[in-house]
């Protein structure tokens, strides 16, 4: 166990800026701001009104209303009208849109080492029950998913698996292994943003979850963009979807100013003789794609574009060559053999689209229903930390899968955000009454019907302030006031979630809260009110109630808390310490036999009554948790800064964890199972952990 309290956080402090200009994909090309060619539509229709172009738009099924809405699941419910859990695949953050990630399966190991990696070799030594281990990034937070024999998992690029994007290369990237060998499969890349850290934080990689259904993957990017991309990658040998002809960057040469040290000048001047020089070949090579000796050269666009031809195999290859201000850049056009890239159907570029200003990141981890994905934009303020440059921008979306088309946007928290906006959305049905259900960046939950909406304009349904309203933002996370990052959970016709800020604000205040949908309107737990006119006061960003203004909070007649936890006086004895608080979480719920768990950042492990709201008990992590529990086979597993993974007998009189087992790094994402697989990635590796027979068959 141990017996210090990690003090120092990773910094996340997320600065915002500058909108960059794009479109949804298609066919046609245009250079976005870094000079890149980026794959697009002509169609630049803006908002909830966006159509789908290229043939897969028209050709899409159009879906008929269900008779019953639960029919539009990929998974059944039961008779409280939770999902049915079925031992195999995880596809997305939490296993379903419910988001409660206690996958079914037995013989989960409780205990396992991972062992120690030469750092010159590569090579492990002294592992117990792992069956693989493969390198991801080096600052992962993205929750892996597995299905269609696939292990896909958000992070960074420093594992360096495209020879074109050697590890140094700062890119956010979605990577995919084989679930049963963990061998690389293929890597869907996304260069930074030009605007830096304020729209795209350096080394932060891909923080979402992916969604998987069949052959289909869909994810948002570090860029902000919604990415669908075949399973398959190119390994089943065909071009899929509206994208086709991908061009793949392979390397920039940058102009240098000295004449005797530029390389761009020679390799412009035989280009322009139709010849590839040397130093062109050889960063050509480098970036792993070798061009012969016979190339044909095609100049374009008064001697600044060059369109190269060659005989690679049995293939006939192109490489495009262009300068771009000041740099000549070079791509291949991906094909079938390129197996090593993700094949990408379509993109919907948010920021470009809907004007959205993301706040260092977008991280939504994206949920579905039928036909229509649901997505949180992570529209936020800019490196001021005051301004939003786009309060008009939607916070939430609602989309067709198969096209990209845009049905609905809503903008709830228009300029009351108070940061970023990182959660993701959760979707269930309540007395036959679809809902999803969205954690905004004012510290609020929305409810919207989940459907198509009208007109570009969903239903609301209820919305929830989950902070008290004399609570107060303060820059920095100094003030009580907070905003949402962790998931809405829906369990039992009740949806549970945590406020919290920026894990670098630190503990503060928290508040985890059962609430009941059933409800409609405002359904906060107090209303804000001016006391000398009795009226109800529009929401205020800072502080919802100030009192010395002649504002007040009453009880709301119509609210929908089932019960709230933030303090629990254990002892009695009039004063609140560390351990009887709830601080403020990043984390969400996870629940099994009405029994809720969550960690907060403080490091603390709470264990409640799903339906009463009852303190079991509290634990110390002694690190800060970033994760959110998995339940599976009787037990709790949870991770944290430490690398500790910590597991509880399933029980509210567990209150010790039977092992904690070190990952040799910080674990910030969350644990998962499928088909009798235990899956965890660390901030650079991921492992497959699995029973000692079954890990020495696999190692065979």
């Amino acid at each position: 166990m141990k017996n210090v309290r990690v003090i120092g956080l990773l910094t996340l402090c997320f600065l915002l800026g500058l909108v960059t200009v794009a479109t949804i994909s298609g066919c046609s090309e245009k250079k976005d701001d870094t000079g890149d060619i980026q794959q697009e539509t002509t169609d630049s229709t803006q908002g909830s009104e966006a159509e789908p172009s290229g043939d897969a738009a028209t050709e899409a099924p159009v879906e008929e209303a269900a008779a019953n809405p639960a029919d539009l699941f990929n998974f059944k419910l039961d008779d409280k009208g939770d999902p049915v859990i079925v031992p195999g695949d995880w596809g997305q953050w939490g296993g379903t849109s419910y988001r409660n990630n206690t996958p079914e399966a037995t013989g989960i190991p409780t205990s396992w080492n991972v062992g120690r990696r030469d750092r010159e070799t590569g090579e492990w030594s002294g592992q117990e029950n792992i069956k693989w281990v493969s390198a991801v990034g080096s600052q992962t937070y993205g929750n892996p998913v597995v299905a269609s024999g696939k292990v896909l998992v958000g992070t960074n690029n420093s594992g360096g698996y495209l020879a074109r994007y050697p590890s140094a290369t700062d890119l956010g990237v979605l990577l995919c292994f084989d679930e049963q060998t963990g061998d690389f499969l293929w890597q869907h890349s996304s260069e930074k943003l030009p605007t830096g850290r304020v729209h795209d934080w350096p080394l932060q990689g891909i923080c979402s979850a992916p969604y998987v259904e069949g052959d289909r993957i869909w994810f948002v990017s570090s860029r902000g963009k919604v990415v669908c991309v075949d399973a398959d990658g190119y390994y089943d040998g065909t071009d899929d979807g509206e994208i086709t002809n991908e061009r793949a960057r392979l390397f920039d040469i940058r102009v240098n100013e000295d004449p005797s040290a530029d390389q761009v000048a020679p390799a412009v001047t035989a280009l322009n003789q139709g010849t590839v020089n040397d130093t062109l070949r050889a960063a050509t090579a480098k970036a792993g794609f070798e061009l012969p000796e016979e190339v044909s050269v095609v100049a374009d666009d008064g001697g600044k574009k060059w369109t190269l031809t060659a005989k690679i195999g049995d293939e006939d290859r192109t490489v495009i060559a262009q300068m771009m201000g000041p740099k000549l850049s070079v791509f291949k056009v991906v094909t079938p053999n390129d197996t090593e890239e993700a094949d990408t159907l379509w993109e919907y570029d948010m920021m470009g689209n809907l004007e959205v200003s993301q706040h260092n990141m977008c991280s939504c981890s994206i949920t579905s229903m039928g036909d229509l994905l649901f997505i949180n934009t992570s529209n936020g303020l800019d490196e001021s930390h005051i301004n939003l440059p786009s309060p008009d921008a939607p916070s939430f979306i609602a989309m067709d899968k198969n096209t990209g088309e845009v049905y609905w946007t809503d903008k709830s928290p228009f300029d009351n955000i108070l940061h970023g906006q990182w959660s993701s959305p959760a979707v269930g049905i309540f007395d036959g009454v679809p809902q999803a259900i969205f954690a905004g960046g004012d510290g609020w939950v929305y409810s919207f019907k989940a459907d198509k909406g009208t007109d570009g304009v969903p239903e609301l349904l209820w919305k929830f302030d989950a902070n008290p309203k004399v609570s107060k933002w303060i820059l920095g996370g100094r003030g009580t006031r907070n905003n949402i990052i962790a998931t809405p959970v829906i369990y039992d016709g009740h949806v549970y979630v945590a406020v919290g800020q920026d894990p670098e604000h630190g503990e503060g205040e928290g508040h985890l809260w059962c609430i009941d949908p059933s409800k409609r309107g405002n359904v906060s737990p107090e209303l804000a009110i001016e006391v000398q006119t009795g009226e109800e006061i529009e929401h205020q960003r800072l502080q919802a109630v100030i009192e010395e203004d002649g504002q007040v909070a009453r009880d709301n007649e119509n609210s929908a808390v089932v019960w709230h936890y933030s303090v629990n006086d254990v002892d009695g004895d009039g004063d609140i310490n560390f351990e009887e608080q709830m601080h403020r979480s990043c984390g969400t719920v996870c629940i099994k036999n009405d029994l809720l768990y969550i960690s907060d950042f403080s490091g603390l492990f709470h264990c409640l009554n799903a339906k009463t709201g009852e303190v079991y008990f509290t634990y110390d992590m002694f690190a800060a948790a970033w994760g959110s529990p998995l339940i599976v086979d009787g037990h709790v597993y949870i991770g944290d800064e430490d690398g500790d993974i910590a597991i509880f007998e399933l029980s509210e009189d567990a209150k010790d964890p039977i092992e904690e087992i070190n990952m040799g790094n910080s674990v910030y994402s969350t644990p998962i199972v499928a088909n009798g697989t235990l899956f965890i990635a660390n901030k650079t590796h991921i492992f497959a952990i699995a029973t000692e027979g079954e890990a020495e068959a696999s190692a065979e």
